[in-house]
Formats: structure tokens, C-alpha cells, sequence
């Protein structure tokens, strides 16, 4: 079976100032779209068999301008639903809850047309999407490349791992980076991390 390349989106206003962007479309800024078409020549130094993107702006887009015509939109991965969070910063929630962290604790809830999700429930999605990908690439030899965001791909990183969704606090993924998700003895390992152009 082949590698799972990882792509997080490139940057976008609400990224760069820190503030949770769930299921709020918000486009590229210029810099995010550089930071895609510089990932073209790390995306393209490997086999594709598959890919899948989030069905939000920022992620299409970015696949859009690595190359990758045709990839399947896929609702799993979208963003963490934040909830009451969408939209605010870290620094802001700490004002009222200074010891709150995304990874174990969730977000507070929203309104009804996003609600929030808890990490369990993101973790969920992520083994789905991870069922979709290992389907995907029965019998190919080729690497499946998703193309979504920071939260969830550092959760999802912990699901192909085996550890749990709070893991995923143990991987830190810039805008418009690539990682890569291999197997070593026939064990999932991180390949690759936070690869960028050089």
C-alpha cells in the first residue's frame, strides 16, 4: 500500500491571525496561494493513485493549484466543526476558560446549523475517511494525497497512528506544508513532516 501525503491549505486571513476557521469559507490570501504552487514540484516528486480534498474554498483551491485535477471532494474532510468557537482565537477563550485546550476538551456548543464537535467525534471521521483512502488504494501502488486542514489532519495523523483524537495535539501542521504518513515494518510511522519548498 502507498504513503499518505498530507496537504494543509495555504494560509488565509482568519489563519494567519489565529482565529478558529471550521466550516466559515474563507478563501486563500495571495501568500497561500504561493505557499500551494510551491508545493507543486513535492507533490509531483511522488506516484499518485488517489486524491481527496475538503469541500471547502481554501482546500479545493489548494488542490487546484498543486495539480490536483480531478481530486474526489469529501465532506470527512472538512475542518472541525468549532461551534461557539467559530471565528475566535485561542487568546480570546482563555479569557473565560484559561485552562481550555481544542484537543481534549471541544469547543462550546453552536448553533444549530454547527453545532460543534467534540475530538471524538472528529476522530470518527477521520477513521472514515482513512477507510475511504486504504479502499482507494487496494492493489495500487501509488501514494493518496488529502488536501484539507490543520485540526484535522493532526487528528487524523493520530488515527493512523492508533492513538487517540487528543493526539493529534502532538503534531503541529503549518499552512501549506506537506507530511507524509508511511509504514515501517508494516507499522504506520510519520515519513515526513511539515515539508515545505526549500
Amino acid at each position: 500500500m502507498g504513503d499518505l501525503l498530507l496537504v494543509r491549505h495555504g494560509e488565509t486571513e482568519w489563519s494567519r491571525s489565529g482565529r478558529h476557521t471550521g466550516l466559515t469559507d474563507v478563501p486563500l490570501t495571495e501568500h497561500g496561494r504561493e505557499e500551494a504552487r510551491r508545493l507543486v514540484p513535492l507533490v509531483r516528486s511522488h506516484r499518485i493513485g488517489t486524491a481527496f480534498v475538503s469541500p471547502l474554498r481554501r482546500a479545493r483551491e489548494t488542490a487546484e493549484l498543486i495539480g490536483l485535477e480531478g481530486a474526489r471532494v469529501d465532506a470527512d474532510l472538512r475542518e472541525w466543526d468549532y461551534g461557539g468557537y467559530e471565528g475566535v482565537t485561542t487568546a480570546e477563550i482563555h479569557r473565560t476558560r484559561p485552562d481550555w485546550f481544542l484537543f481534549t476538551d471541544g469547543v462550546a456548543p453552536g448553533p444549530p446549523d454547527h453545532p460543534g464537535e467534540t475530538p471524538e467525534q472528529v476522530g470518527e471521521r477521520a477513521d472514515r475517511v482513512l477507510a475511504k483512502v486504504d479502499t482507494a488504494l487496494a492493489g495500487t501502488e501509488g501514494c493518496a494525497v488529502l488536501v484539507a486542514h490543520g485540526h484535522f489532519l493532526r487528528v487524523l495523523t493520530a488515527r493512523r497512528l492508533g492513538l487517540p483524537p487528543s493526539a493529534g495535539a502532538l503534531f503541529q501542521l503549518a499552512t501549506g506544508t506537506l507530511c507524509r504518513l508511511g509504514t515501517e515494518h508494516g507499522r504506520p510511522v510519520v515519513a515526513e513532516w511539515n515539508v515545505g519548498p526549500s
